[in-house]
């Protein structure tokens, strides 16, 4: 752990430009900012043990700001629609800054270390002016012809106002305590409901790509969902036979996969409510799982330092 952020040419795996340097402690989390508030997409936020959050300029390689609100490590950053800056920390609290790093207001509630926050719009604000089908918005001519918004700006802000509706974002957290709150941020510093069920810590939480539902990952063996709208518990997702670490959703919202302490991925079907697959194939714990915006692929890292790409 070298307490640096680099950025890497997908296609050639090569680094681009130089490290990204200044935080003591090892990087928790990142968060880009999203495209429709954004078009040149050049500023990162990044969480740190160190208990600070960095913003950079990854186009000059500077440090635009650093906050150091919180008093211990800082374990997530999220970068909201409405361009609120949101961290968790493990001093039990949430705090929201503003894209200059002036603190806005601090939620707090849970009794133990926020582990995990989750954004309602996070799908869209992910990828941005694309949607599962691939369509490039990149040229005025196409958009024109497509009858689209003439930039990838404002095709991102328009399916950005399509998922909020009428609505105002929503965040969950899951913390050490057991329990996820759900929260209206911008509107109200207490909770919306206190989601309670996980017989231990909760590691991760994530919302469904249309922010209908929550799922949540423990060191029970579980996953849970959850109203996304009043945090009413729906379900419990019963096969891992260790800790659950990280979940993610399909584009569609239709499968969630988990993976697990166990060695082990597993893909659920929503609507049944019942394992689909069983993907056994790392070699110990699976810690991290990410499905492709597109809906074709899964890619799986664990402790057994193989990365697995699996096709849907």
């Amino acid at each position: 752990m070298d307490n640096t952020v680099r950025l890497w040419d997908p296609k050639t795996g090569e680094q681009l430009g130089r490290t990204l340097s200044g935080h003591r402690k090892w990087i928790t989390c990142l968060a880009w900012e999203p495209l429709h508030l954004n078009p040149k997409a050049n500023r990162l936020a990044s969480s740190s043990k160190d208990g600070t959050v960095r913003v950079w300029d990854t186009t000059l390689r500077t440090c635009l700001f650093s906050v150091g609100g919180h008093t211990a490590a800082v374990t997530c950053v999220c970068w909201g629609g409405d361009g609120i800056i949101y961290t968790s920390s493990q001093d039990k609290t949430i705090k929201m800054w503003n894209g200059e790093g002036k603190l806005i207001k601090t939620l707090s509630g849970h009794a133990h270390w926020v582990n995990s926050l989750a954004i309602s719009t996070g799908f869209v604000m992910r990828t941005g002016a694309f949607d599962h089908t691939g369509t490039r918005y990149d040229t005025p001519e196409k958009a024109i012809r497509m009858n689209l918004p003439l930039t990838a700006q404002e095709r991102a802000l328009e399916r950005f106002k399509e998922a909020l509706g009428s609505g105002t974002e929503r965040l969950v957290s899951g913390s050490d305590d057991y329990t996820m709150y759900l929260w209206d941020p911008k509107n109200n510093k207490k909770p919306i409901a206190r989601l309670v069920g996980h017989q231990k810590i909760v590691n991760h939480v994530s919302f469904s790509p249309d922010g209908r539902l929550i799922a949540s990952a423990s060191f029970d063996n579980s996953v849970k969902l959850w109203d996304g709208f009043s945090g009413k518990f729906i379900t419990s997702l019963r096969g891992h036979v260790s800790a659950v670490y990280q979940v993610c959703w399909s584009s569609d919202s239709r499968l969630l996969v988990s993976a697990s302490k166990d060695s082990t991925l597993k893909v659920w079907d929503i609507k049944t409510r019942k394992l689909k697959l069983d993907l056994p194939g790392h070699a110990d714990e699976v810690f991290s799982v990410d499905w492709s915006p597109g809906g074709d692929k899964v890619a799986s890292g664990g402790k057994d330092r193989v990365l697995k790409i699996w096709k849907n």
